[in-house]
């Protein structure tokens, strides 16, 4: 029986800076009770919507409704907005839980950022990688990972109720610590994704980077290193870690 098709979807990095150090990357827990990567941190994203297609179709850019999914996602997920603009203010942190709300309500986002005299943003977002794992899971996504910089100001996450049970910003060493620790979880591509936004001392760097590499679609394989099966990707797209026991690769 041949498989289902895969779904669509879009995932977007939201990186700040941040007086620390590296910069800080947003990063939502999934409710534990979610079919795919139930419990695991993720980057905020979700499928692509008919309404999504539709809206890319009326701005002229129908090649770009993953960009419009990466950031209504990241709004309803983490009331972090992104990916608009106004010509004559600036977007204030209490916006986020209006649009967060509005949206998971069933809100229009194009009729909502018109009502508050905003404009969609689609060129901040910026093309990183496309990953497609092929293994038998619950759900089979083809996913579009942008990445973006966070708006001016502190802007305090707030996960979307019954879909994650938590927002954050943290560096990415940050979180692959605590995911070697057992204290996070996360799947295959987060884990490759963080590993290569760690190297990164700047959005401009990753920036940088994405351009240097393909937007060919990444396919894991299983391949015998030593005698033991692992999950691996292709060496050239700019990750330092290419493979991963099988074992551990869907969960730390």
């Amino acid at each position: 029986m041949e498989p289902d098709p895969p779904i669509p979807a879009a995932t977007l990095i939201v990186m700040r800076p941040s007086a620390a150090g590296p910069p800080d990357i947003l990063i939502v827990e999934r409710a534990a009770g979610m079919a795919f990567a139930g419990g695991a941190i993720v980057f905020p994203g979700g499928r692509i919507d008919p309404a999504d297609a539709a809206l890319a179709e009326s701005l002229g850019r129908p090649a770009d409704a993953a960009r419009i999914t990466a950031i209504r996602e990241t709004i309803e997920e983490s009331a972090i907005l992104v990916g608009l603009s106004a010509a004559s203010r600036d977007l204030a942190p209490a916006l986020g839980p209006i649009f967060q709300d509005a949206l998971i309500a069933g809100a229009d986002l194009a009729t909502l950022v018109a009502d508050y005299g905003l404009a969609l943003d689609l060129d901040a977002l910026t093309p990183f990688a496309r990953w497609m794992p092929a293994f038998k899971q619950a759900r089979r996504f083809d996913t579009i990972f942008f990445i973006a910089a966070a708006l001016p100001g502190d802007w305090p996450p707030r996960p979307q109720l019954g879909e994650c049970q938590s927002a954050e910003w943290a560096s990415a060493a940050a979180l692959l610590d605590r995911i070697a620790s057992g204290a996070d979880h996360a799947i295959f591509p987060t884990k490759r994704n963080l590993e290569r936004l760690a190297r990164f001392a700047s959005l401009a760097e990753a920036r940088a980077d994405a351009a240097r590499h393909s937007l060919d679609t990444i396919v894991p394989w299983i391949d015998q290193r030593d005698g033991e099966p692992y999950v691996c990707i292709p060496a050239d797209r700019g990750y330092p870690i290419t493979g991963e026991p099988l074992k551990t690769a869907f969960r730390a």
